[in-house]
Formats: structure tokens, sequence, C-alpha cells
């Protein structure tokens, strides 16, 4: 697993939580999970959560699978501001 942080705070949780609520229209926890299972990723809604919450690292593959299922980069989603 890589520890994607700064300063012991999750960067890709928060960034999951951005795109979901800034998508139009906003997109679920349950939407998101959807995605993520069309793209082959099994997560489930608490892991999810725990993800947003900082309390679950997040590896390499889930990265990518979150970005795709929220339509937006990899680099977005690792706090690179473009």
């Amino acid at each position: 697993f890589y520890d994607l942080s700064v300063n012991g705070k999750n960067i890709v949780g928060k960034r999951v939580q951005q795109a979901r609520k800034a998508a139009t229209p906003p997109i679920t926890q349950t939407d998101l999970i959807a995605r993520l299972q069309l793209l082959g990723m099994m997560m489930d809604q608490s892991s999810l959560s725990k993800i947003e919450n900082n309390q679950r690292p997040v590896n390499d593959v889930e990265v990518i699978a979150l970005a795709e299922g929220l339509q937006v980069s990899s680099a977005w989603i690792v706090g690179e501001k473009s």
C-alpha cells in the first residue's frame, strides 16, 4: 500500500470526497462504488468511507480506479494542482 498522505492527512480521501460533491449531479458513495465495480474494483461502502475519513490507506490500483470512476486525473487525486 502507498500511504498517499501529507502530515498524516490522506490527500486521496479528501480529493475523492471533493470530486464526488463537485460533480453535477453529485456522486454518492453508492454511485461511486457501482462505478468502481464496473471497472473491476471491488470496494464496499465501509472501505470508501474509511478512505474519505483518513482511516485507511489507498493503494496505487485503487487510486487509478477512483480517478477513473470520478472522471478526474490520477495526478489530481494524489494532490497535484492540475
